[in-house]
């Protein structure tokens, strides 16, 4: 018997207002649970928290997404870092109790810059579960063509065997018009949607580094002999 495959659906960026309110009605409309990792600077407003209040209430997962979501945290300063994870997961508070956190990979890139040590161990001793992604069909910049591209990964996965973590974005693109359809093609296939992170995308897990966390930990800068 053919299992069905997984796919864990999450969407980065958000809150963003009159984006996610469209796909927060389009999940609900068809039953799908999803994870939205969020932005510390659009949750700073009424309407933001809002918007994430929403997302919790209706059962879906909510993670931190730094707060300014501009710099790798393996490029920014230890108190940079430190406040991109620390000031979100304050304003997020009960909404996000797994304290699931996804970085900053400037244009959806998986490397080394993604974590400082400094980030890697505040993430170890704060408990967090910290998670990357498998597919990203880019639909910030290929707006109207992002379906058949992510449709292409989860198919690739599912002949290898791989469960898929699917990257979209809440944002004001116009990208989003398409998620009903997107949704519904899906659905006609054999696929299980899910909140789990399988282990081929977790870097740390509860506060327990994964064997794959140091391959995104920037290396440290050596030493000088002359200080």
């Amino acid at each position: 018997m053919v299992m069905p495959h997984p796919v864990t659906l999450t969407f980065d960026n958000g809150p963003e207002p009159g984006v996610t309110e469209f796909v927060l009605e389009t999940l609900a409309a068809r039953g799908i649970p999803a994870t939205f990792f969020l932005i510390g600077r659009k949750l700073a407003t009424p309407y933001g928290l809002a918007l994430a209040e929403r997302a919790r209430a209706a059962g879906h997962l909510i993670g931190n997404h730094t707060f300014f979501h501009q710099t790798p945290l393996g490029e920014a300063t230890d108190d940079a870092a430190a406040q991109e994870i620390l000031a979100t997961q304050d304003l997020l508070g009960d909404l996000a109790p797994e304290k699931l956190f996804r970085p900053y990979g400037n244009g959806g890139v998986l490397g080394p810059h993604l974590l400082s040590q400094s980030a890697r161990d505040l993430l170890v001793v704060g408990g967090f579960t910290c998670v990357v992604w498998n597919a990203l069909p880019r639909d910030y910049t290929d707006t109207q063509g992002w379906p058949e591209t992510a449709l292409g990964q989860i198919t690739a996965h599912r002949a290898a065997g791989v469960p898929s973590v699917l990257v979209l974005h809440d944002i004001p693109t116009g990208a989003m018009q398409h998620l009903p359809a997107f949704l519904d093609c899906l659905l006609a296939t054999d696929v299980r949607f899910t909140q789990e992170f399988p282990d081929e995308t977790v870097l740390v897990r509860a506060g327990l580094p994964s064997a794959l966390c140091d391959r995104y930990v920037a290396a440290k800068p050596e030493s000088s002999a002359f200080g």
